[in-house]
């Protein structure tokens, strides 16, 4: 009977274990440091007719190839309304829910990145949704909250609870222009908070970030984190982009100026920090991977685990579909070497 017993008792402990490692199956560590991409474009690189391929050859899903380099994360960008231009429309609420969903469906971590405009918001430009073009200050400031609050609402009815979402994206001068320009902070604020009390309504432990470009430049980032404490901005954590390709440079001529910014930023407004938007020149593969190594090294070099991760900008999103030279993706539907920096 012992015997019998003794058995039994070892086949509970091994069901029980099964069944608890088949349910953490592809489960997201949240605790784990990130490593991802930004793939709005996806979706409509796939409605044309673009296929993926690993190293050797074999067709291979997206997402499946920059998991197999070490991602578990997914960045994806939200419109207002949209168009349908292969390259500067889509990405509206609807597709960034299918998105999200696939995505986590592969054990991907979620990022949702609000740029509250109908197409591209970036340093550059900051225009205003088409059907608030007309609003008034107070009306933004509504449709701030209700947008916000749509697009995660749908996203948890299809199962879906982002780990972050980002309230504008890179808004040095501000968003929503003009009302929400940096000229009047105070405004800017108020509109920044409207996306963090809709974020943190629908789930508490998202957190929120807010994104500037040219992560090397500490002065910029002083400037802005300074006013946005000083107006009572409302955020978790500070998102930086890193382009050597656009401010003219080599990485090795600034990769020092990010890694202090990051460090500063962590320290200055007790903030955790992440770069969520790097990239480099599709054709100079080992160039861009040594400079993901320096990046993916500064960030997890910031003290006391406040350097949260790095994610690449549309390394699918090779040039002979998109025309972007920044991606990590070949002519001939392969990968670049470059992301094999992400792998541990």
């Amino acid at each position: 009977m012992k015997k019998i017993l003794f058995s039994l008792a070892i086949l509970s402990a091994v069901v029980f274990s099964c069944c608890t490692t088949n349910k953490n199956v592809d489960k997201p560590k949240e605790d784990a440091f990130a490593k991802g991409a930004d793939v709005g474009w996806l979706p409509q690189m796939e409605a044309t007719g673009y296929q993926f391929y690993d190293a050797d050859g074999s067709k291979k899903d997206c997402l499946q190839l920059l998991k197999d380099r070490g991602m578990n994360t997914i960045r994806l960008r939200v419109w207002v309304n949209p168009s349908n231009d292969k390259a500067s429309g889509h990405c509206s609420k609807e597709e960034t829910v299918a998105m999200a969903v696939r995505a986590q469906k592969m054990g991907m971590r979620i990022m949702i990145d609000f740029h509250y405009s109908d197409s591209w918001a970036d340093p550059g430009k900051q225009n205003k949704p088409l059907e608030w073009k007309n609003h008034t200050f107070s009306e933004l400031l509504n449709d701030v909250y209700l947008h916000t609050e749509d697009v995660l609402k749908a996203l948890k009815k299809a199962g879906v609870t982002p780990e972050w979402v980002q309230v504008g994206n890179e808004i040095p001068g501000g968003m929503l222009w003009p009302e929400g320009s940096t000229d009047n902070f105070s405004q800017l604020a108020q509109l920044l908070n409207k996306g963090y009390e809709a974020t943190k309504a629908i789930d508490p432990k998202i957190k929120v970030i807010v994104h500037l470009d040219e992560g090397n430049n500490s002065k910029k980032f002083r400037w802005f984190f300074d006013n946005a404490k000083t107006n009572n901005v409302k955020y978790d954590v500070i998102g930086l982009s890193y382009y050597p390709f656009w401010i003219k440079s080599d990485y090795k001529e600034n990769i020092a100026d990010l890694a202090n910014n990051l460090k500063d930023m962590a320290a200055r407004y007790d903030k955790e920090v992440m770069v969520v938007e790097v990239g480099g020149i599709d054709t100079q593969e080992q160039n861009t991977y040594d400079m993901l190594v320096a990046v993916i090294k500064a960030v997890k070099a910031v003290p006391n685990n406040k350097g949260l991760g790095v994610i690449y900008w549309e390394p699918e999103g090779a040039k002979s579909w998109s025309h972007y030279e920044l991606s990590a993706w070949k002519s001939d539907g392969k990968p670049s070497m470059a992301l094999d920096a992400f792998k541990d």
